[in-house]
């Protein structure tokens, strides 16, 4: 049986008040509203087993109903909500009076236009709690909680006096209550009002108080009944009439001693195990303590380590930097040195403006042999004179090119710059798990699946061979893969995660590239309607997965394969149709696969199939059988609007009609674990791709005479499993379907 919860959270407050092991002055946090933050006035229990002020509830529920008008979002459930200050009712009249709220402020009228309003925002759990048809009509009072409140209350103000409820002005000191009257009264009036022979005699009355609570709890619901036993699924105390015909007609009760008893028992063990362990708290709290103060300690050496590891940084810096300002002064010192002496040297030539005169004067010599005797020296100094002016070429270069710094490497570094830890793994990116199509999911893993982190910073870039080095974008992961957007199509990716934990974090891991569609992703699923053999084919309930079985058909045509004719091919297209754009499928031929064809059909070669079938009753009908050959390739392809291309035994056969050499040795591949088709329709043409490099194998023209088809074709044993992304439509990562 479950634990029942009938009373309030505060019922272990009344068990240890009864034990005597707490003072009333240590629970007052207890006993405040979650809403108002005040003591409880009136509070009532909601479903959620909180308990709030009669007087909040309306509150709350009157602003829900008028933001539900204005259309904006409800700020009451916030505890720091705006407050109208309502006047409650009589404490004798409260029962009445909530009932009374319950149909103004739920409205809840049945022909009334306003929208019904049962949703109430917690201010406790912060939960939206359905208040049901009844709305505050349906919660019960929390008359423990009172009693424990009017208690602090007395205690908190050293038992102030509670006046007479009826003494004329001014008012005599009560010396009683009346729990059936709902009222206090001194000596006199109550000797007045309860007369000795009549029925009020026999009224229970106790101390003075301001906390009147019923005799017997009824039930919210039937208002004439009172509760007598305990849904064990509501966990309330709910009436035989409850339990009959209402809510709880098929719900599992109990009586009410029953619940009562267990938990009272329950209560008090918890309470008693609580105490007993105070001893073992206290060592706790100082067992804390002294923690804040290692911690407090170990940060203020972890900051000074910190603190020195960035003052070697500094200090290596400041060589560096000391030892580049040496080298560029002493260059520019000797640079400066040059220029002035050849600065000096072309002075001289402006001192020769006085051999020219010289010169010139020579010249008016007549006497050619005084003229040769002084013309010779005069003719190396104006020659010499001549050549320094013919090449000039300054002694030194003003720029400093040469001694630019490349600190490029030396800030990416300084900006991973953080904590590292030895303890703490280095994630690894999952190739096989990892896809690339119109989005990226990017999936990674701890090889030693210790040290794990709580979050991963994963950075992607474009490659790009215009620039040298991108910039990466980053995103903050809290799980093992992520999901990446607006990618551009036949691009290459360059992806890289690192993890954290706390302020510690991993190295990169290894960078992996992959690469992109060329075109965004074409989503379907094998079509089980349009010319399905289901005698030969066997298709998986998600119609993405398809195999060739040897059925009776197979082996009544043993016959026929020991005369040297071969069976037929068993077709099958995808649901979904081309008529325009550029598009991408990828799947899987399992390895074991005999004989496969893939690739595009148009709707009327499609028919033509399955309306035409026929065995094949030559290996040359084959167009990849290997025959030497190649007329009947060249026909068939070119005559119809499709193409397919051969895989099996492991292998990617390229068609004879093909550019490629005609030799069968060039023209088998390995075949890829993942196979690509991207077709254009515009273009008409059809590639073959290795879908896990992206890298195109065989590309062709294609008459798009109509609506275009992916197309399979099985013979022997074999089998076709359509990628993940292109089967499933709605996944995160695929886009809409065409």
């Amino acid at each position: 049986m479950s634990e029942p919860e009938g009373g309030s959270e505060f019922g272990y407050i009344v068990e240890l008040l009864e034990k005597g092991k707490v003072t009333i002055k240590n629970i007052e946090r207890e006993l405040i509203c979650p809403a108002c933050k005040e003591l409880f006035t009136h509070p009532l229990i909601l479903p959620c087993q909180h308990s709030i002020c009669h007087k909040c509830v309306k509150e709350i529920l009157y602003f829900t109903l008028e933001d539900s008008f204005n259309d904006a979002a409800s700020e009451t459930s916030n505890q720091s909500s705006p407050r109208i200050r309502i006047s409650s009712p009589s404490m004798d009249r409260i029962d009445r009076a909530s009932r009374s709220d319950s149909a103004i402020h739920t409205g809840w009228k049945r022909n009334s236009l306003t929208p019904r309003t049962t949703t109430f925002p917690c201010p406790g759990c912060r939960h939206d709690i359905d208040l049901g048809e009844r709305g505050i009509n349906g919660l019960f009072r929390n008359f423990t909680l009172e009693t424990i409140v009017e208690r602090y209350r007395q205690a908190a103000r050293a038992a102030t006096a509670i006046m007479c409820d009826l003494c004329k002005p001014p008012p005599q000191e009560s010396t009683k209550s009346c729990m059936d009257c709902s009222a206090s009264y001194c000596n006199e009036c109550f000797k007045i009002h309860h007369p000795w022979g009549t029925s009020k005699a026999q009224h229970e009355y106790v101390g003075p108080t301001t906390n009147f609570r019923p005799k017997i709890l009824m039930c919210p619901e039937h208002e004439m009944e009172r509760v007598n036993m305990y849904c064990e699924i509501c966990r309330r105390p709910v009436c035989h009439l409850c339990k009959l015909g209402g809510t709880h007609a098929n719900h599992r009760v109990t009586t009410m001693s029953s619940a009562y008893k267990i938990l009272k028992e329950k209560l008090s063990n918890d309470i008693d195990y609580l105490i007993s362990k105070e001893s073992q708290v206290k060592s706790q709290i100082t067992e804390l303590g002294l923690l804040m103060k290692e911690a407090e300690c170990n940060g203020e050496r972890a900051k000074e380590e910190a603190s020195n590891s960035f003052d070697k940084l500094f200090d290596v810096l400041e060589e560096r930097r000391a030892t580049a300002l040496r080298a560029i002064d002493a260059s520019r010192i000797l640079r400066l040195e040059k220029l002035q002496s050849q600065i000096e040297e072309y002075q001289g030539l402006l001192e020769n403006n006085g051999l020219v005169g010289y010169a010139q004067e020579v010249l008016k010599e007549t006497d050619q042999s005084c003229f040769v005797q002084t013309a010779k020296q005069l003719h190396d100094r104006i020659q010499k004179a001549t050549e320094s002016l013919k090449s000039f070429r300054p002694a030194a270069q003003a720029s400093f090119e040469d001694f630019v710094v490349d600190v490029t490497r030396q800030q990416e570094a300084l900006t991973d710059l953080s904590f590292h830890s030895n303890g703490l793994d280095i994630p690894e990116i999952n190739e096989e798990q990892s896809k690339m199509y119109n989005k990226a999911l990017i999936c990674w893993d701890h090889p030693q699946r210790a040290g794990l982190a709580d979050t991963y910073i994963l950075e992607y870039r474009k490659v790009n061979k215009e620039e040298a080095n991108p910039a990466w974008q980053e995103t903050e992961v809290f799980s093992k893969s992520k999901v990446i957007s607006d990618l551009d199509t036949n691009s290459s990716y360059t992806f890289r995660v690192r993890g954290y934990k706390g302020s510690i974090c991993s190295p990169w891991s290894r960078e992996v590239t992959l690469h992109t569609p060329p075109a965004p992703v074409f989503s379907f699923l094998f079509d089980d309607k349009c010319g399905y053999n289901s005698e030969r084919l066997l298709l998986n309930a998600r119609r993405n997965a398809v195999e060739n079985r040897a059925g009776f058909p197979l082996l009544l045509g043993a016959e026929r394969l020991q005369g040297g004719c071969y069976t037929t091919l068993d077709y099958i297209v995808g649901d979904t149709g081309i008529i325009k754009g550029k598009h991408f499928w990828a799947f899987h031929v399992e390895p074991y696969s005999y004989l496969v064809k893939v690739g595009v059909a148009s709707d009327s070669k499609i028919q033509e199939w399955f309306h035409n079938s026929r065995d094949l009753t030559s290996p040359r009908y084959e167009q990849d059988s290997g025959h030497d050959s190649g007329s009947e390739d060249i026909f068939v392809e070119n005559l119809q609007p499709f193409t397919l291309v051969t895989l099996g035994m492991k292998k990617f056969f390229i068609p004879k009609a093909s550019p490629a050499p005609k030799d069968s040795v060039s023209r088998i591949l390995p075949m890829p674990s993942c196979i690509g088709i991207c077709l254009d329709y515009e273009k008409g043409r059809v590639g073959f791709y290795d879908a896990d490099r992206m890298k195109c194998l065989y590309e062709r023209q294609v008459d798009c005479s109509g609506k275009m088809y992916p197309a399979f074709a099985l013979m022997g044993s074999a089998g076709v499993h359509l990628e993940e992304t292109i089967a499933a439509k709605y996944l995160e990562y695929q886009d809409e379907d065409i």
